[in-house]
């Protein structure tokens, strides 16, 4: 789903083909030819938006130079989408530059390839799918094969609360990676068994439990997490159209567990703030959020509690760990899209 943060790029179309772009948060600037790798070595930032007018001229599309500052809310490495936000802003930006529009779907799939290809993120879809298509109210249900999805509503008396625990993450520096790597080669190695395997998503239960054992143990317990998470997904969107605040407690406590035994994926902060959570007042369910190793935690809390809940977290996370957390009210918001001034 969308949330309350964004990132916003003023800019002008020059008319020619440089791009010159000031980012307000790292006070810095780039300047390139679009469509073109950058003659000096980006830096972090830069590569999202250079990479963005890369992949839209291998697929034959001419971006537009700009003129333009950006500037985003969204945590930087706090796994709440903050690249797929920067790099639809980008992707809209080139397009209304170049004097054309491409369809939702195919600027989702050129942000995912400009982060894969430019940057080295060998990420999946959902951050930036769901930056183009989020609509207010609502979570989105996709299907990461065929590249649709359901919309679901929140329960108006439910509240979804950022918890982030203010410890770092990096994804290209991280284990995600080599996490993302164990699922290719357990996925291979299980397509040996069933030719019919093409991701782990193609595996039902008993298939499963009969495959898993010929493994290696690590790659077990990586597939199973992600076998298993598949299963928890669509089983939660169930639970929220109920209304369900006992299954949705108990599929998130299985994400959370899975991803700390199974994908280890988390580290101790998390842990801590995960603990916080679940013993806050009016806390329904609470899960991690992003890629792990450190970042945001979002939970599910009533309506009236949030307040309360807020107080507690902050209190108590900061006394398990000596670390202020930063925590904020969202609600399911609309994605990107152009604003006239």
């Amino acid at each position: 789903m969308g949330i309350h943060l964004d990132t916003w790029i003023a800019f002008r179309p020059t008319g020619s083909a440089r791009a010159r772009i000031w980012s307000m948060n790292v006070e810095q600037g780039m300047e390139f030819t679009v469509g073109q790798e950058p003659v000096e070595p980006a830096a972090s930032w830069d590569r999202y938006v250079n990479g963005v007018s890369r992949m839209l001229g291998a697929r034959g599309h001419r971006a537009g130079g700009v003129d333009a500052v950006l500037h985003s809310t969204v945590p930087i490495g706090g796994g709440l989408s903050s690249s797929a936000s920067l790099e639809v802003a980008s992707a809209l930006m080139f397009q209304a530059a170049g004097g054309f529009v491409l369809p939702p779907r195919e600027t989702a799939e050129i942000c995912q390839q400009a982060e894969n290809r430019c940057v080295g993120v060998m990420c999946g879809i959902l951050d930036q799918y769901s930056s183009v298509f989020a609509k207010e109210g609502t979570a989105l249900l996709l299907d990461c094969r065929s590249l649709t999805h359901v919309e679901v509503r929140i329960p108006s008396d439910i509240r979804i609360v950022i918890c982030d625990t203010n410890f770092p993450r990096t994804l290209a520096g991280s284990a995600y990676a080599k996490r993302r790597e164990e699922c290719d080669e357990g996925t291979r190695l299980l397509r040996e068994q069933d030719p019919e395997i093409r991701t782990l998503r193609d595996v039902n239960t008993p298939l499963f439990e009969l495959l898993s054992g010929r493994l290696p143990e690590v790659l077990q317990r990586r597939c199973r997490f992600v076998f298993e998470e598949n299963q928890r997904v669509v089983a939660f969107m169930a639970a929220v159209v109920r209304n369900d605040r006992q299954a949705m407690r108990e599929l998130c406590e299985g994400s959370f567990f899975g991803e700390r035994d199974l994908y280890e994926k988390t580290v101790p902060a998390m842990e801590r703030m995960y603990e916080a959570m679940m013993s806050g007042p009016g806390v329904v369910a609470a899960r991690q959020s992003g890629g792990g190793f450190g970042g945001c935690m979002i939970a599910y809390v009533d309506r009236d509690r949030v307040d309360a809940f807020a107080a507690h977290v902050r209190k108590a996370y900061r006394k398990a760990t000596d670390i202020e957390p930063a925590i904020q009210v969202t609600a399911p918001s609309a994605g990107a899209g152009p604003l006239e001034i």
